[in-house]
């Protein structure tokens, strides 16, 4: 069974370039362009893990993720913070947040992918990395 990742950006580019690495890697794959959108996705399919941008023209990424943590069925799925926001004072929001993580930006090409399936949780366990090839 293909790993589920919902990708969350407001650039486009950024999301077709995540989405791109990631469905190459084997994920199925997600898209949403902004955070209502990205909750009403996370509820209905319920990947195993989110990357979202922090900034998201309808609300702020770390302001979905506590919605999606209220939710059952949302509340465990891991989320990864994808920002340029990467010094201490631009984190701070993100403080408190369970079960989240968060990579810089822009992004590593080559490794992305297998950054992502480092946080993927499925029934309630942590995915193994996959060396299939």
């Amino acid at each position: 069974m293909k790993l589920r990742v919902l990708v969350v950006d407001d650039n486009e580019n950024n999301l077709m370039l995540e989405q791109d690495l990631l469905e190459l890697a084997g994920f199925e794959v997600f898209g949403a362009g902004n955070a209502a959108d990205a909750i009403t996705i996370a509820r209905r399919e319920r990947p195993d893990v989110i990357a979202m941008d922090i900034r998201l023209p309808d609300m702020r990424g770390s302001e979905a993720a506590r919605i999606l943590r209220q939710g059952e069925g949302t509340c465990d799925i891991p989320i990864v913070f994808v920002t340029s926001s990467v010094m201490p004072a631009g984190r701070e929001e993100l403080t408190g947040i369970a079960n989240s993580e968060f990579i810089g930006k822009p992004i590593n090409t080559r490794t992305f992918a297998e950054q992502i399936r480092r946080f993927c949780v499925r029934d309630g366990e942590q995915v193994e990395r996959s060396h299939d090839k």
